[in-house]
């Protein structure tokens, strides 16, 4: 009822990659992403530090297993066709301290070039770390279909995008009112390589900013999306269609 015909879902934790994919291939409206998250990484590798953030890492069971054989189980399931992308992966300076992140260049590295194997595109998650994670792309080779997810940076980094033909997939905050510089960086980038996204559960658009989020309450952020571009909202949802059909196919 909300006009939303079509979900893509993320499984970047080892014990939800099987069932993501099985989730995309019981249900047609579903297709799958995978990767091992970059926070994930770390842990993957015994780092145990308490993070920038001043959090305790979260660990479980499926920490014990080394990255490369995480990573690995991410390839084999990725060749499945109900799996359209890679990610999320890249940097993460807010949760994991200096410890981890080399596991986290490591990890990076080795999903980019997956996406580049598998002629998939990637989702890359990029917190407090965008000079670091453009230093990655520029040295390894970006994928060419290659994507921020929750998109978080600035003018600087939406040119750098619209430079290299990058997409920004922008979520919720670009409604919050204090977001000025994110709206900024959506203005620069050309309407060819903007996305939309809910980053569900978690924020969620005005004015339903503080509740968990849902696909139901994209319309939100798409109409904002339109009004800060000074777009029709019809002409915006299209722009938004054919990009994301152009990135990760149909299904």
């Amino acid at each position: 009822r909300a006009g939303v015909a079509r979900i893509l879902t993320v499984g970047c934790q080892l014990p939800d990659l099987a069932g993501t994919v099985a989730m995309a291939r019981e249900f047609p409206q579903i297709a799958a992403a995978l990767a091992i998250h970059p926070n994930e990484a770390a842990l993957h590798t015994g780092v145990r530090e308490v993070a920038p953030d001043g959090l305790d890492p979260f660990v479980r069971e499926h920490h014990d297993v080394p990255l490369d054989e995480a990573i690995a189980t991410v390839a084999d399931l990725a060749r499945d066709e109900r799996v359209v992308a890679i990610g999320e992966t890249g940097l993460d300076k807010y949760r994991t301290g200096e410890s981890g992140f080399a596991a986290q260049v490591r990890s990076f590295r080795e999903h980019l070039a997956l996406a580049r194997e598998l002629d998939l595109p990637v989702q890359i998650h990029d917190r407090e770390a965008h000079a670091e994670t453009v230093e990655v792309l520029l040295a390894d080779g970006a994928p060419e279909r290659t994507v921020f997810h929750c998109f978080s940076g600035g003018v600087d980094l939406a040119r750098t995008c619209a430079e290299h033909g990058w997409y920004a997939s922008f979520a919720g905050p670009v409604t919050y009112p204090k977001n000025d510089e994110l709206r900024a960086a959506l203005r620069e980038l050309p309407i060819e390589l903007v996305l939309v996204e809910t980053d569900a559960p978690y924020l969620a658009p005005v004015p339903r900013r503080g509740r968990p989020n849902a696909s139901y309450l994209m319309a939100h952020t798409v109409r904002a999306i339109a009004d800060e571009r000074g777009a029709e909202l019809a002409d915006t949802c299209a722009a938004l269609l054919a990009n994301t059909d152009r990135v990760y196919g149909t299904w």
